[in-house]
């Protein structure tokens, strides 16, 4: 298990270029099964999921070739559907939660479809009943064996139809779509999850030649066709990795730019760091964040405490609440951080309390932060990362802290960001591997 050794308080200044969006990629790359035909994959960013996904299509029997190290084209035209049923598919599925995704274009393509309990970040309940729903309604059917821990899904009959999701799931709208692009008939789907991941997807499977409509807002229709083409496809930065790297920014004083942020596709993620009272300038396509020695929280038109909480996209997505919750526990002012999605988000703050912080954890999903203004600085301890997005919020309070401090389990980091010490260490930083 490899470990992050972290000198604080040093100052960082520089360019960040950031990754291809992981959340995207294990969407896009699945969708390389809905065709024979090559399709090259741009942008594609170099971590751990994302890795363990291409070497499970490699293994079904998709032909992959690394054009460059951010590029691939892949051709799935002699896939091994046998290879479902085998013990390495077992291991190898069960240890990437991103592996459901590979459902709806196996179930659209092949017609049929197996899958284990898919593994991943232990942060709360994350159910798989709005995929399974979803199929359901197109014309699946599925069994769960208890004992070899398999879902099994007869997709022979794939129809179109009118479907209402429980929840606006990303994952879960995406595999629905996938299924939906090779079903007879027309779909739809009210209540679709509309982030940018998903509008990448469906525009890249409308280049296909598929027929999506109403991409970008929550009710979409399908027509089914009977069969999609090739395309070439390049993934958006990755916004979790831009909103790290602003509240890092402020944390240490540091003045760095992003570059390529693809600013658009950002959504509110800017404005909520400024409320936190943090300054920044977009410059084109990137964003500037200066130097600063203090950063004031907002309050409410009323005065009453500035409230933060996650919601669906255009909200402020959840992967990067907790990034806000370290930014402002150097602040000057206070916030409630309301975690609605997840109820084990939060568990790290006990961690950042070890270190200083004044956080008052209310419940799983509730955490009051009273900014310290940077007149308490945090201090350096020895903790371990629970999941990416607190393993990179604990990293940022560590390279702000006092002292020094030792991150354990940082494969976990390692499965969502690309290279983070070697980046972060070019433009100053001081992490050492261990």
């Amino acid at each position: 298990m490899a470990s992050f050794h972290v000198t604080g308080g040093t100052q960082l200044k520089g360019e960040l270029v950031p990754q291809g969006a992981k959340n995207e990629a294990l969407q896009i790359l699945s969708a390389v099964l809905l065709t024979e035909e090559e399709m090259v994959i741009n942008n594609v960013p170099n971590i751990r999921d994302v890795n363990k996904l291409i070497e499970l299509l490699n293994e079904m029997g998709v032909r992959v070739t690394k054009n460059s190290p951010e590029s691939y084209t892949f051709k799935a035209d002699k896939v091994n559907i046998d290879f479902l049923e085998s013990p390495k598919y077992l291991q190898m599925a069960s240890s990437l939660r991103g592996s459901i995704m590979l459902l709806g274009p196996l179930l659209a393509r092949f017609k049929k479809g197996m899958i284990p309990q898919p593994g991943g970040d232990k942060i709360g309940r994350r159910r798989l009943d709005t995929h399974f729903t979803g199929f359901q309604k197109l014309g699946a059917e599925f069994n769960y064996d208890k004992k070899t821990g398999y879902y099994n899904i007869d997709a022979s009959h794939l129809t179109g139809t009118y479907m209402l999701l429980d929840e606006a799931s990303v994952t879960g709208t995406a595999n629905i779509v996938m299924a939906a692009v090779l079903a007879k008939g027309k779909t739809t789907i009210y209540n679709a999850a509309c982030e940018p991941y998903l509008q990448q997807l469906c525009s890249m499977l409308n280049r296909m030649g598929a027929k999506i409509t109403g991409i970008g807002s929550n009710l979409l229709y399908i027509d089914g066709v009977e069969s999609l083409h090739g395309t070439e496809h390049t993934m958006l930065p990755d916004m979790i990795e831009i909103g790290s790297f602003i509240g890092m920014a402020a944390m240490t004083q540091s003045e760095i730019t992003i570059k390529n942020a693809g600013i658009p596709h950002l959504g509110i993620i800017p404005a909520i760091f400024q409320r936190l009272g943090i300054q920044m300038e977009l410059k084109g396509d990137d964003i500037f964040i200066p130097a600063q020695d203090h950063y004031e929280i907002e309050t409410f038109i009323d005065g009453s405490i500035m409230t933060i909480a996650d919601a669906i996209w255009p909200g402020f997505t959840p992967d990067l609440l907790s990034i806000a919750l370290v930014v402002a526990t150097q602040a000057k002012g206070t916030v409630l951080i309301h975690q609605k999605m997840f109820e084990s988000r939060l568990f790290f703050v006990d961690k950042l309390i070890e270190m200083g912080a004044q956080v008052i954890l209310c419940d799983p999903h509730r955490a009051t932060v009273i900014g310290l203004d940077k007149k308490l600085p945090l201090r350096g301890i020895t903790m371990t990362s629970p999941d990416i997005r607190a393993g990179v919020s604990l990293l940022i309070a560590a390279m702000s802290a006092e002292g020094e401090s030792i991150i354990h389990n940082v494969e976990q980091i390692d499965r969502g960001y690309q290279n983070i010490d070697g980046r972060l260490n070019a433009i100053g930083a001081k992490i050492e591997r261990i």
